[in-house]
């Protein structure tokens, strides 16, 4: 048996999960970092500081009533596994992991935030297979940072993400919450906005434009500005964000697709976990699966996940 500690320090969430891999139990102890009302996040300085103080409370809720030795430690050290990638909240958790290996013993293995989300969107969806026999899939990372698409594929011994398309400017989360806070909401805006869309009946006729595969969100808080401006219905407002971002990522799988195929589509990452958009994405796509709630927003279920595929045990 192999009890493996993940550890996730994103710029909004402290989060580290415990893996059993002989029961395949997984758990997992998060907190969201505080925003203080009408703010559109933090700066990395207030978001290391918060998960300094928070990571060791949430680590011993996480062990209480652990008696098993901890194998393996695996934490995600950047965004992406880009070279360049770096955001210094990761610092917190790939120091925390680190610390605990030398002292414990453990083996330490790094990955990344992004893959962590790709994995943990597999597995809660029920399609990890597609990791364990190397099946080549599509997969999307729509969040606060990311509004991402790869090719997710294998060379015979490691997990391959090549990335397809992206965000040129604004990414799908920080649409949502600007014209979530734009409305009166508290960040993160994304729960709350998908309920006040829930409550218009209106319909769009909005037209979105890429380029060699990428899109631009820039616009869409504009558009929501000018619509607050005239008057319009909160709900309404909130309605053409989400289908906004509905579209983009619609237009966005299909030039995909186009190119590749119909290949198995993930998708991850906090902003799908937006029940209005998942609903119309399941319908245009019949391979498209999604992360479940809790697994959708960051999570350290992911970076567990990758410590058992690296070392072949699940």
């Amino acid at each position: 048996m192999s009890l493996i500690l993940g550890l996730d320090t994103s710029n909004y969430t402290t989060s580290v999960a415990l893996f059993d891999t002989d029961k395949k139990t997984l758990k997992c102890e998060k907190q969201l970092l505080p925003v203080k009302s009408g703010e559109r996040g933090l700066r990395q300085s207030d978001a290391v500081f918060h998960h300094t103080r928070r990571i060791p409370t949430i680590l011993e809720r996480l062990y209480d009533g652990c008696d098993t030795k901890t194998d393996i430690v695996c934490a995600s050290e950047k965004p992406r596994r880009d070279k360049d990638s770096y955001m210094p909240c990761f610092l917190v958790g790939s120091s925390t992991g680190k610390s605990i290996s030398l002292a414990s013993g453990a083996e330490y293995i790094p990955t990344d935030h992004q893959t962590g989300h790709i994995l943990a969107a597999c597995y809660s969806s029920g399609k990890f297979e597609l990791i364990t026999k190397h099946k080549p899939f599509i997969a999307f990372h729509i969040s606060g940072g990311t509004t991402d698409c790869m090719l997710v594929s294998f060379d015979g011994e490691a997990l391959i993400i090549k990335p397809l398309s992206s965000s040129k400017d604004l990414k799908a989360g920080q649409a949502v919450d600007r014209v979530g806070v734009m409305l009166g909401i508290d960040f993160p805006c994304g729960y709350e906005l998908e309920m006040l869309a829930s409550g218009s009946a209106r319909h769009f006729d909005t037209k979105i434009r890429l380029i060699s595969g990428d899109c631009s969100l820039s616009g869409v808080e504009n558009k929501c500005r000018d619509m607050l401006s005239r008057g319009e219905p909160r709900e309404d407002i909130a309605a053409f964000c989400l289908d906004f971002v509905y579209k983009t990522i619609f237009e966005m799988a299909e030039y995909q697709i186009g190119k590749l195929g119909k290949l198995p589509i993930i998708f991850a990452g906090g902003v799908m976990s937006n029940a209005l958009i998942r609903k119309r994405l399941e319908s245009d796509f019949n391979t498209a699966y999604f992360a479940s709630r809790d697994f959708s927003c960051d999570n350290a279920y992911g970076v567990c996940l990758y410590a058992a595929y690296v070392k072949g045990l699940i």
